[in-house]
């Protein structure tokens, strides 16, 4: 477990980086999951109220490479719509998380990454219908979503596309909602306790040990089909989920 001294075996550094990279690895198969398929490797491991902090933490580093690297094709309008609406909830899901027990956090991110396999399948049949009005309403569901929960980004993700967003315009306004978002997220959890220097250390381990997984991801798994690859980490995604599931459900008897 992690400790606010930091007093944490090098060992599980090492374990930490081989699982981000494996996970970068798998979600980059389909440009999403490292988020999804963390949480129930790192629970055992740092203790369920570091996950979604470290996790959040981490996500920094990526989402402000993505933005500078994207800037151009930013959908400032539809970034700071989505922005605008899901921050004040984003705020209250990141609180919640703060004052859940460790069973509680369990069974809210098991419960989660099992719903958020159909919910991606919905929006992505909604590509191209969702109106101004439709993505503030879901933006601000996403934002409590994203404030309690590690994954959601696919959910943004699919959003974006259903507001009819295409190509590195997706990813450059995903990359700058989820960058302001991670930034209250981490500022939430800096304020209770929830980073001390050991998570902070974590985090960054996890977000330079992804780096290389989606460009070995590509060079390897070209034969595969995009459906293919949704499958793959659906399933993954599910039973990871349903694993977390089941283990708050007996913590909490």
């Amino acid at each position: 477990m992690l400790s606010a001294a930091g007093d944490i075996d090098l060992s599980l550094y090492v374990l930490v980086a081989v699982v981000s990279f494996f996970a970068s690895f798998i979600g980059g198969v389909t440009g999403y999951g490292t988020g999804l398929l963390l949480p129930p490797i790192l629970l055992p491991i740092v203790g369920p109220q570091y996950v979604v902090p470290i996790v959040s933490l981490s996500a920094l580093l990526t989402n402000g490479s993505r933005v500078a690297a994207f800037r151009a094709d930013l959908d400032a309008g539809k970034a700071a719509l989505v922005t605008a609406v899901a921050l004040p909830t984003c705020l209250v899901g990141a609180y919640g998380y703060t004052r859940l027990s460790g069973a509680g956090v369990s069974v809210l991110l098991g419960t989660v990454l099992v719903l958020l396999v159909p919910l991606r399948r919905w929006l992505k049949r909604r590509h191209g219908h969702l109106g101004r009005n439709g993505l503030a309403a879901v933006g601000a569901g996403y934002g409590l979503l994203t404030g309690g929960t590690s994954g959601a980004g696919v959910v943004l993700l699919s959003l974006l596309l259903a507001a009819g967003l295409q190509g590195s315009a997706v990813i450059a306004t995903d990359a700058g909602i989820s960058l302001l978002l991670g930034i209250a997220k981490v500022l939430v959890f800096q304020s209770a306790g929830a980073l001390p220097l050991s998570a902070w250390l974590m985090a960054g381990l996890i977000g330079f040990a992804a780096l290389p997984g989606p460009f070995l991801a590509k060079r390897m798994t070209r034969t595969l089909t995009h459906r293919t690859h949704a499958v793959i980490l659906d399933g993954v995604v599910v039973f990871g989920g349903g694993l977390l599931l089941l283990q708050g459900l007996r913590s909490l008897h």
